[in-house]
């Protein structure tokens, strides 16, 4: 009798739920990463902000600016907090 017979079909088909799964769980993993970096670059923006404000405070200076200004001054800081650079040595681990 032929014990073999029949197993390559069920092994084929093992593989592709495990391909499906390796597949979903990528997904899955991409999403969270994407999200993650994310908040890391939001809470680096945050703190730029956070320490400018406090060396103006420090300074005396007084926020009376126009709000343009301060949306131009925020634009500013999310480019040069260094979140490209942390993320970028973060995304490894």
């Amino acid at each position: 009798p032929n014990r073999h017979a029949g197993k390559t079909p069920v092994i084929q088909e093992w593989i592709s739920s495990v391909i499906h799964r390796i597949d979903h769980y990528k997904a899955e993993h991409k999403a969270l990463l994407k999200e993650a970096t994310t908040l890391l670059e939001l809470a680096l923006w945050k703190a730029k902000i956070d320490v400018k404000e406090e060396k103006e405070s420090f300074e005396g200076i007084k926020a009376k600016k126009v709000k343009l200004d301060t949306q131009s001054e925020r634009r500013e800081l999310r480019i040069t907090s260094g979140a490209n650079i942390v993320i970028k040595s973060v995304l490894p681990f």
